[in-house]
């Protein structure tokens, strides 16, 4: 199945989760993906690690997770420190095992590379989303920062490089985690105004403790709204307090995305499923039905 079909008028509700590294993590993400399975999600996706450095891994788990459960999964692929061989075979790999929906982004370098240039083959997403299409008709989704990024602090800018990706072919579009909604509607506005007429999913993600919350802002570039923060601060080292504010805070906000129209939410689980099932209770989302 492929996701760009899923956005027929409804809402969709999406999991994404990281490539377990041991054993007893990835023991813990199957786990995990069955106790998120009673809410029905549309669609799961698969990380990738820097430079491909949880290639194989990424791509087990992905096949893994397929088979595990029947919605579509869409499968993280990244550009920096690969050859154009080397993607369309990776590509090729993912196609025969059923996987039709890739999140084609640039990517991190990572720390220790060697390579003399990285991004020889892909220096950007919106060279990698043609060539992926070249090789399988996949649905094609990718990453956008309501916020700014960190290298393009300067939204208008990122959202003219955005534009590029949507004429390169990219199908919808996945945000990078905000806590105050007025950071994503201000987004869709001016992203409209640019000409993108994709669907935008906003990203959520529950906080569950005050260092999670710093690290949002020091990190990610994460505006940190002052009730929030001020909410959070007052109780200090009370994780069970803290996680039950996120919770909330996260519910409040899916709430107000979809009265708005907002065309699903994209869950950052962390790997993990407590927070996301109850803001998912909050939102009477069990039961929702695939299809």
């Amino acid at each position: 199945m492929q996701i760009s079909s899923l956005f027929d008028g409804r809402s969709t509700v999406s999991f994404e989760f990281y490539p377990p590294k041991t054993d007893m993590a990835r023991t813990a993400l199957l786990e995990t993906i069955d106790h998120l399975a009673p809410i029905g999600p549309d669609f799961v996706s698969m990380t990738y690690g820097a430079g491909g450095s949880t290639r194989t891994v990424s791509i087990d788990a992905a096949a893994q997770i397929s088979k595990r459960t029947p919605a579509a999964v869409m499968s993280h692929l990244t550009g920096v420190c690969h050859t154009r061989d080397e993607i369309a075979a990776i590509a090729d790999q993912l196609w025969s095992l059923g996987i039709q929906n890739l999140m084609a982004l640039r990517g991190d370098l990572p720390q220790d590379s060697e390579v003399s240039d990285p991004f020889a083959s892909f220096r950007y997403s919106k060279d990698l989303i043609p060539f992926l299409k070249s090789v399988h008709p996949f649905c094609i989704g990718s990453g956008c920062y309501p916020e700014g990024h960190l290298e393009t602090p300067d939204i208008q800018v990122g959202i003219e490089h955005l534009k590029e990706k949507v004429d390169a072919g990219c199908d919808f579009l996945v945000t990078q985690m905000f806590l105050s909604n007025k950071s994503y509607f201000d987004f869709v506005d001016r992203t409209t105004a640019a000409g993108i007429a994709v669907p935008i999913l906003p990203g959520i993600m529950p906080v569950t403790g005050f260092s999670q919350l710093e690290k949002f802002e020091s990190k990610f570039g994460v505006k940190l709204p002052k009730e929030l923060w001020d909410r959070v601060k007052e109780h200090g080292d009370d994780k069970v307090a803290i996680e039950q504010i996120g919770v909330e805070w996260a519910a409040e906000q899916c709430k107000e995305l979809l009265d708005a129209g907002a065309p699903g939410i994209h869950f950052y689980t962390l790997n993990k499923s407590l927070a996301t099932i109850r803001v998912c209770d909050l939102l009477n989302l069990k039961g929702r039905s695939v299809q």
